[in-house]
């Protein structure tokens, strides 16, 4: 695995319009996110890491995610569910939100869920 540090983006648009809609006062992790900013960077994992090889997957989102994991006392499926689907991660993980769109043909054949 290799690493190619980035600069963190700010926190996705539609993610904040989304959690401050959820969360109007805000939870832990987006007032978390808001006073503190980005917790971990790239840079500090960078020695980690070697200069060859795959691109490995931002090590300062897997650390996050690691620590609100364990502050919920989650299991290793339990966290992968709530970055998919928990908004207040999304924010602080700064990942982008994307809209359920369904196609109108989609809405005539019947759900296989």
């Amino acid at each position: 695995m290799s690493l190619h540090p980035q600069e963190i983006p700010p926190v996705p648009e539609e993610t904040r319009r989304v959690a401050q809609a959820a969360f109007p006062r805000g939870n832990v992790y987006t007032r978390l996110r808001d006073a503190f900013g980005p917790i971990y960077d790239d840079q500090l994992f960078a020695p980690l890491f070697s200069a060859r090889g795959q691109p490995a997957e931002s090590p300062w989102r897997l650390a996050l995610t690691t620590v609100m994991q364990f502050a919920e006392g989650l299991s290793d499926r339990q966290a992968a569910d709530a970055v998919r689907s928990r908004i207040d991660w999304k924010y602080a993980l700064e990942a982008v939100v994307k809209p359920y769109q369904r196609s109108a043909e989609g809405l005539a054949k019947p759900c296989s869920w």
